[in-house]
């Protein structure tokens, strides 16, 4: 681990960011920014010596207020609409000056790191922090240099992060007080008016998924990777709470990366970061290990509720459901130390069916995966956002929409060209419910899926019964070592099949609604894809 404790190498923002007079703290150490945080009050230790912060008024990201400069690198191969949005370029500059006016003078924070395991694909970075905790954030999370590298450390993208700046959206273009700006030809994330700190490494992740496919021909992805004793690489899509961070870090397998990855041109997979960022809701020791003891000095709880013992209750989500724990990737114990893997042969689509319908494990066609793939399907459950009193069909393009500029079918299509030439498995995983839809049936047991998981890495699952879904079309396993013959199939887990019916043609033609907006886009084997109902 590259702690960057010897460091003297002192640096001016004034250069390169244009800021003055600022006090600035240069590579300082994880122990020094946790001493930092709780001397500014900002912050408090809990009882395992990890440092929990609040992040004020956005406990996640803000999705409304991402914005793209809109310029020559951008105008065309961007996906403009409700996700990718456009920001003037002028805006920009106008902006970016005010808010180094409101940094000009302060005590800030500076770190440089780097993003893409893969020497080939490394991108430099040099980060700007108003406080120490979200310079902690990204200590975790990027890519540490070692000594050696900082004394001609040269960014390729620089963050500029003002959590208690507020933009004024009459004057300044944007659509709140707050924002998170790429601007790809100055390869600046400009950052406002949030101290969400997920909003810093989503900011570079999504400037890696522009500048990967169409400079680099390699494929990014929001996954999560491991790599077990055979060399073969397992690779987990899935939205925030279908289990991607739980699921990937097994003990019998060494963790890549718990998030974000790329798919090289060689067949190569490696991690973007340095660490993980876990939701931390209903944590227990028992169900997640690497977790729980990765919460140790070095670590931040975001966002959790503490008793008068120092203690975290991992129930509470008086605060958010989105309760989360940024940590270095070495505080797990069992990872793959190059944060690289070769010889991809398995991929696990992870959705958290609400409904009920899906089984909990299928085998997917290159088509159906593609398709699959696109929809980006998991579902909200009553009460984690108002207004929401039963299950509502989630799609995010890419298991990862927020973050994608160029238009899904682009990665989808990168994705199926790799399957095929890499021979890869593609397997559909339901980790929501069964017995019937949220509030009627059960969740489905952790140890069910990570049985079915386990015998999919082994192949075991090649020579057992498969039977077509009636509705998707997919192929279920029909036996499964250590899980009950009738937890796969959906439909026998329910006492009243005409209910079950019902609700599978529900949720079939909300993946077909869904997918219209692509249809223009898909070619005829992602189209037959399609559930059939």
């Amino acid at each position: 681990m590259a702690d960057n404790l010897k460091t003297t190498k002192t640096i001016s923002l004034e250069k390169e960011f244009g800021i003055k007079n600022a006090k600035v703290h240069y590579q300082l150490t994880p122990e020094k920014l946790h001493q930092a945080t709780l001397k500014k009050n900002q912050g408090v230790e809990v009882d395992s010596g990890a440092l929990a912060i609040n992040t004020g008024e956005f406990t996640g990201r803000a999705p409304k207020d991402r914005f793209i400069v809109m310029d020559e690198i951008t105008k065309e191969d961007v996906w403009w609409g409700d996700i990718n949005k456009p920001f003037d370029s002028e805006k920009f500059d106008l902006l970016y000056d005010k808010v180094i006016d409101y940094l000009n003078g302060k005590e800030l924070y500076a770190r440089d790191g780097y993003v893409c395991a893969d020497d080939n694909y490394r991108l430099n970075i040099r980060v700007v922090n108003e406080y120490p905790w979200s310079n902690l954030f990204c200590y975790n999370m990027f890519l540490r240099p070692e000594e050696s590298e900082l004394e001609n450390f040269s960014a390729d993208w620089k963050i500029v992060n003002a959590p208690g700046f507020h933009a004024n959206p009459e004057i300044d273009g944007t659509r709140s007080h707050n924002f998170a700006i790429l601007n790809f030809k100055k390869k600046i994330a400009l950052i406002g008016g949030t101290g969400y700190t997920g909003e810093m490494k989503k900011g570079i992740f999504s400037a890696l998924n522009f500048i990967l496919p169409t400079q680099k021909n390699t494929l990014p992805m929001h996954c999560s990777a491991n790599v077990g004793e055979d060399e073969d690489t397992a690779i987990f899509f899935g939205l925030s709470g279908t289990g991607k961070t739980t699921l990937s870090a097994d003990p019998s397998r060494r963790l890549i990366g718990d998030d974000e990855h790329g798919w090289t041109k060689e067949n190569t997979i490696f991690n973007f970061e340095g660490g993980c960022y876990a939701k931390v809701i209903d944590l227990t020791e028992e169900k997640e290990p690497d977790i729980f003891r990765a919460i140790k000095p070095g670590a931040i709880l975001e966002n959790v509720i503490i008793n008068n013992q120092g203690k975290v209750d991992f129930e509470d989500a008086s605060i958010t459901p989105n309760t989360r724990v940024s940590y270095p990737i070495y505080h797990i114990d069992n990872i793959q130390p190059s944060s690289v893997g070769e010889n991809p042969t398995n991929i696990f689509f992870l959705t958290a069916d609400a409904f009920g319908v899906l089984p909990p494990i299928s085998k997917l066609t290159p088509g159906q995966a593609a398709y699959h793939f696109i929809s980006g399907y998991t579902a909200k459950v009553a009460g984690t956002e108002a207004g929401i009193n039963e299950p509502l069909p989630s799609f995010s393009a890419c298991f990862g929409a927020p973050f994608m500029p160029l238009h899904p079918t682009r990665y989808a299509e990168m994705l199926s060209k790799k399957m095929k030439d890499a021979g890869v498995n593609v397997w559909l995983v339901n980790t929501g419910w069964t017995g019937g839809p949220y509030g009627t049936g059960s969740r489905m047991k952790l140890k069910y899926t990570r049985a079915m998981i386990t015998e999919a890495l082994a192949g075991n699952l090649e020579n057992v019964e498969f039977k077509t879904h009636e509705i998707f079309g997919l192929a279920v396993p029909q036996s499964c070592e250590n899980v009950p013959d009738e937890v796969l199939n959906p439909r026998a887990t329910w006492e009243d099949k005409e209910a079950y019916d019902q609700k599978a043609t529900h949720l079939a033609k909300s993946f077909q609604d869904n997918f219209k907006q692509f249809e223009d886009y898909a070619n005829q084997e992602i189209m037959n894809g399609a559930p059939k109902a």
